[in-house]
């Protein structure tokens, strides 16, 4: 089955989704804490889908969608800085 992401922000807030089939299996929600910083609030994946690297591939996305619009990230979500914070291809976009 193939998979999409689809992102949205309104306002200060914002929400990357992984799409599998119609479905919605995981979600990554952002904070604009200004027009170039991005705070990673939390990410969630349905448990049905755990271990598919479905957690990677939202983060993977945040960090494309971010270099693509030159910003940096605030990674509060504890996987997610763990998960950025490993990967050093990743550094690039972390706020410091």
């Amino acid at each position: 089955m193939s998979r999409s992401f689809r992102i949205s922000e309104e306002n200060s807030k914002g929400l990357i989704e992984l799409i599998e089939g119609e479905e919605s299996i995981a979600q990554m929600t952002y904070s604009r804490l200004d027009a170039n910083n991005v705070i990673i609030d939390h990410t969630k994946v349905n448990p049905k889908v755990k271990g598919t690297g479905a957690g990677t591939a939202i983060l993977e996305a945040m960090v494309n969608w971010a270099r693509g619009n030159k910003q940096k990230v605030l990674p509060l979500c504890p996987f997610a800085k763990a998960m950025l914070e490993k990967r050093s291809k990743w550094h690039d976009v972390i706020r410091k």
